[in-house]
C-alpha cells in the first residue's frame, strides 16, 4: 500500500471510531451547582414529599380520630371501631380490677372512717326496701322504671337539682304524664327541646333521650329496659353503656339508685372530694376514677359514702367547689396529707368550675337547698 493510500485508510478508521466526547457527561454533573445546594439532595428530595407527612399524621392521631377514620390502617384495625366499643372495652378490663393496682388507697378502713364522719356530720344513709319515683323532684335514677331512671339522670347533668327538676316537671306536664314514651318520641325533638329547655343543654339531652327510646325500641319491641331488674350487675352495666348516649357516670346512677346495685358513682363531686382525701392519683380523670374505687371501696359503703359525697361537697364550705382549705373540715383533717389533690389546686377561681358548679354556687347564694337523698 502507498504511503497516501496508507493515510487515507487512517482517516477513515478515524471517522469511524467514537468520538472523544463520551467522557464530557460524566464531568458535566459534577460541574453542575447540586452538590453545592444541600436541599437538593435526591433522597432528601423523595423523603419530604411522602414519608415524612405519613409519620406525622400516624404519630399524632388523637383517639377520636381513630374512632372517625374510615380507612382501615394498620392502628386503628387493632382499635375498637365506635365509642360504644371502646366503653365496652374500658368496663370489662377494669371490671375485676383497680385501673391503679399500685394505688392502694383507700383502704377499707379509710372508707369507714369517711363513712363514720359524713354520717355524723350530715346524717346517716341507707338505702330504701324501695325505690319510689318522685313526682315533685327529678332526682337521679330514683325510678322503678329503668327509662324513667335513665331520663332523670340525663337531665341532672350538668345542671342544678332545681333546674333539673323543673326540667321534669316541665317535661311532664307537657306530654300529660310521666313516662309518656310514645307522646314524646311522636312530639319529635323540638317539643321535647322546648319542654326541658329550663334545665340547660336541651338541644343536647333531647336528642339523647330520643336516641335512647329508639334504642330500646328497636332491640326490645317495646319502650322499656326492665328486663335490667333480673340481669346480673355486670350484664346491667354492659346493657346500659351499649346504648348510644349513656356513659359510665350515668349507668352506674342507673345501677346504684334504680336496679338497687352496689355500685359507686362518680360525679364531680365526688371526684373532687375523695381527690382531697388521696383516694386516687392527682391525674386520674372522672372515669378512671370510677374503676379504681368501685374496686376499693366496700360494697356496704357506696350507697352511703356517694350520697354523703355529694351532700359534703355542696354544703362543706371547704370542699365545695371553689372552697379554701381553712384546717376547719373534719374530712379533710382526718385525711390530712392526701396526695390525690394538692391543697392549692382545690382553691380554684369560680370562673374555673364547671358549669354545674357555678350553678350550685348560684343556688346556695339565693338559699336554694335541694333534698340530695337521691343525688346525680
Amino acid at each position: 500500500m502507498t504511503p497516501r493510500a496508507t493515510r487515507a485508510a487512517a482517516q477513515v478508521k478515524r471517522s469511524l471510531s467514537p468520538a472523544p466526547a463520551a467522557p464530557t457527561p460524566k464531568r458535566t454533573p459534577k460541574r453542575t451547582p447540586v452538590k453545592r445546594e444541600p436541599s437538593a439532595s435526591p433522597a432528601k428530595v423523595k423523603a419530604e414529599p411522602i414519608v415524612t407527612p405519613r409519620k406525622r399524621k400516624a404519630g399524632s392521631a388523637s383517639p377520636l380520630t381513630d374512632i372517625e377514620d374510615e380507612k382501615p390502617t394498620p392502628k386503628s384495625a387493632k382499635s375498637p371501631a365506635t365509642l360504644r366499643d371502646r366503653k365496652l372495652n374500658n368496663h370489662t378490663k377494669f371490671s375485676s380490677s383497680s385501673i391503679f393496682p399500685t394505688f392502694l388507697h383507700p383502704t377499707p378502713e379509710e372508707c369507714k372512717l369517711a363513712h363514720s364522719i359524713l354520717s355524723r356530720l350530715h346524717g346517716e344513709r341507707i338505702r330504701p326496701a324501695q325505690v319510689v319515683a318522685s313526682k315533685e323532684r327529678a332526682g337521679c335514677g330514683d325510678s322503678p322504671s329503668v327509662l324513667d331512671a335513665l331520663v332523670r339522670t340525663i337531665l341532672s347533668q350538668n345542671t342544678s337539682d332545681a333546674n333539673s327538676t323543673r326540667a321534669k316537671l316541665s317535661m311532664d306536664a307537657a306530654y300529660g304524664g310521666s313516662d309518656e314514651w310514645e307522646a314524646i318520641v311522636a312530639g319529635g325533638q323540638p317539643k321535647l327541646e322546648e319542654a326541658i329547655r329550663c334545665g340547660g343543654l336541651s338541644a343536647i339531652k333531647s336528642k339523647v333521650i330520643l336516641n335512647i327510646l329508639d334504642q330500646a325500641k328497636e332491640k326490645y319491641g317495646s319502650y322499656t329496659l326492665d328486663s335490667l331488674h333480673e340481669a346480673s350487675t355486670e350484664d346491667a352495666m354492659a346493657e346500659l353503656l351499649a346504648l348510644k348516649g349513656v356513659g359510665p357516670k350515668t349507668a352506674s346512677c342507673v345501677l346504684l339508685f334504680c336496679l338497687q346495685r352496689d355500685d359507686f358513682a362518680v360525679d364531680t363531686h365526688v371526684q373532687r372530694i375523695t381527690g382531697l382525701l388521696g383516694w386516687h392519683p392527682k391525674s386520674s380523670n372522672r372515669e378512671q376514677t370510677y374503676a379504681h374505687l368501685n374496686e376499693r371501696i366496700p360494697a356496704e359503703d357506696k350507697y352511703g359514702l356517694h350520697i354523703l359525697f355529694v351532700l359534703h361537697g355542696k354544703v362543706c364550705a371547704e370542699c365545695k367547689a371553689g372552697g379554701r382549705n381553712a384546717g376547719q373540715c373534719e374530712l379533710r383533717r382526718a385525711f390530712k396529707g392526701g396526695v390525690g389533690v394538692k391543697e392549692e389546686e382545690g382553691e380554684v377561681k369560680a370562673e374555673e368550675v364547671k358549669g354545674e358548679e357555678l350553678q350550685e354556687m348560684e343556688d346556695d347564694k339565693k338559699g336554694i337547698v335541694q333534698d340530695v337523698s337521691i343525688v346525680s
